[in-house]
């Protein structure tokens, strides 16, 4: 099986928005990777939260005032 690969930003945009659009995308994919970009911290540790409980690792990259999520299973 081939891995997929979506950016999800989500800049700009307060909880619970961020989840919501992660969620949609993780939903859909079985596995493959998925970078999430967004720019508080509220919504880095619920994106991170959300991806842990349902199995998928998280590894976060701080870029100034954004995080860059690389989610992958």
């Amino acid at each position: 099986m081939s891995k997929l690969s979506k950016i999800v930003d989500a800049r700009g945009l307060l909880c619970p928005e961020p989840i919501l659009l992660t969620k949609k995308v993780i939903d859909q994919l079985p596995s493959g990777s998925i970078e999430v970009i967004v720019d508080n911290p509220a919504a880095k540790e619920n994106v991170t939260r959300l991806c842990e409980n349902k199995g998928w690792n998280v590894v976060i990259k701080q870029q100034g005032y954004e995080y860059i999520l690389n989610i992958s299973r």
